[in-house]
């Protein structure tokens, strides 16, 4: 096997990242190569061309070979510490046992999965998704699921559309999910916000907002809230369904983490939600394979028509192949077992990063303490700029997400950083929290004029 021509790939690469080549640069010609390394025209060719497929250097004819960037090494897989990523732990999806579902659901429904199908979703499959939500005490039939691309495009659907009780303007939590925030500043929809903290909210607050503003629904994580991981109690729950009922508002509820609930007496709105009050979202993404884009809707019977109204207009109908390999894995208990697993993945990182925090962050910040779920939030003091800690960790291949763009502009704070446990590897956990801890209490320092003796930026 000839390897002369990844020696000179090598070589070129490290000229590359000690910056003696930079973008725009000429390479040495094909003839001034095979005479320094002693070999022939072809293996430099051969280098060349293999560096062309990695899209580093570029070729003109009959003028040579170029530079096509400015190089940096990607970091080595365990340099790096994603706390940034929400996508689901790659090391627990079931990519093997999905994959023979999509062969059987071509197998079985051959056809049906390659023209226009059901507009409100496989019905087959929604039956399937009764029976899997009837374990998350949201009790239901068939006739009143249409199956969306994802929770994200029945939030912006449902952002668009009228309701029934004729309003007109959206309330939401803050912080919340960015998406939803993309979401009604498209739409220019007017919103108000209530502040949420791990204490919950003010339902006395809530109430005045609901009297006084013409809310058409309010936008609630309730399990596992993203970012700060809070989740309300049933007792709460059941008071916001309660002055939603009162004051004709709806309820928009994203429960895309409640499956890793380890509290089986926790319960979502929707259970305490007896007149069609509470519109119920439930998305795989986050526990399964997000690539699906397959999601379920709740709706009142009379907000069906008008909802797939809305639909048609998006996208017609879902993909009916992910429809039909979902009804297998779930009819055929896959699911089940997958969750079970993926629940104790999730609880056991987020106790790593609890204790982590405990541990090894200044005195002057705070942290949430949810039991299980993704996200985990941390105030910074309050001279220490989230979008400072980010960049500084990011030089050292640790990634952390500045929660500052999950606020509405009134209530926005720079001082929130958000950490997803969902691909960061266990026994990166504790290192990434240290680093952290570091890089806060370094930044604190330099605005106090203190010179950090005791602290080290690793």
């Amino acid at each position: 096997m000839n390897s002369k021509y990844m020696k000179i790939m090598q070589d070129i690469k490290l000229r590359l990242e000690d910056g003696s080549l930079i973008a725009g640069s000429k390479l040495p010609s094909v003839r001034q190569l095979s005479e320094y390394f002693s070999c022939s025209k072809n293996t430099v060719i051969k280098a060349y061309v293999e560096l062309e497929k990695e899209h580093l250097i570029y070729s003109v004819p009959k003028s040579g070979y170029y530079v096509v960037n400015d190089y940096q090494k990607a970091p080595e897989e365990n340099e790096v510490i994603d706390f940034l990523s929400a996508g689901p732990d790659k090391n627990v999806m079931p990519y093997v046992e999905f994959q023979h579902c999509m062969n059987q659901a071509i197998d079985h429904y051959k056809e049906e999965l390659f023209t226009y199908s059901d507009q409100q979703g496989l019905y087959s499959l929604r039956v399937q998704l009764v029976k899997y939500l009837q374990n998350l005490q949201v009790f239901t039939h068939p006739e009143r699921l249409v199956v969306v691309s994802g929770s994200q495009q029945a939030l912006h659907l449902l952002v668009s559309m009228p309701f029934p009780n004729g309003k007109n303007n959206i309330l939401i939590e803050q912080p919340t999910y960015f998406g939803f925030i993309e979401s009604i500043n498209l739409h220019q929809a007017t919103t108000f916000g209530i502040e949420l903290s791990m204490e919950g909210i003010d339902l006395d607050r809530l109430e005045y907002i609901f009297r006084n503003n013409d809310i058409k629904f309010f936008y609630i994580i309730p399990r596992f809230h993203n970012p700060l991981g809070h989740s309300y109690t049933n007792g709460e729950k059941k008071k916001i369904v309660e002055l939603a009922e009162k004051y004709d508002v709806y309820i928009v509820e994203d429960d895309i983490l409640g499956d890793l609930d380890p509290n089986p007496k926790s319960d979502p709105l929707f259970s305490f939600d007896p007149s069609g009050r509470v519109i119920y979202i439930k998305s795989l993404s986050k526990i399964f394979l997000p690539g699906l884009r397959i999601g379920t809707v709740v709706l009142p019977e009379l907000m069906i028509n008008n909802f797939l109204r809305y639909k048609f207009s998006s996208d017609f109908n879902s993909s009916a192949l992910s429809q039909g390999a979902l009804e297998i894995y779930l009819k055929s208990g896959m699911f089940n077992s997958h969750l079970k697993k993926v629940k104790e993945v999730y609880r056991t990182k987020m106790q790593i990063l609890q204790e982590a925090c405990e541990l090894l962050l200044p005195a002057n910040t705070s942290f949430s303490k949810p039991n299980s779920g993704f996200y985990l939030s941390i105030s910074l003091p309050e001279n220490v700029k989230a979008k400072q800690v980010v960049h500084m960790l990011n030089e050292q291949h640790i990634y952390v997400d500045d929660a500052s763009r999950m606020f509405l502009a009134e209530y926005k704070k720079e001082n929130l950083v958000r950490l997803c446990i969902s691909q960061v590897n266990e026994s990166q956990i504790k290192l990434g929290v240290e680093r952290l801890a570091h890089c806060i209490a370094l930044i604190d320092s330099r605005k106090k004029h203190i010179t950090p003796n005791n602290f080290l930026l690793i």
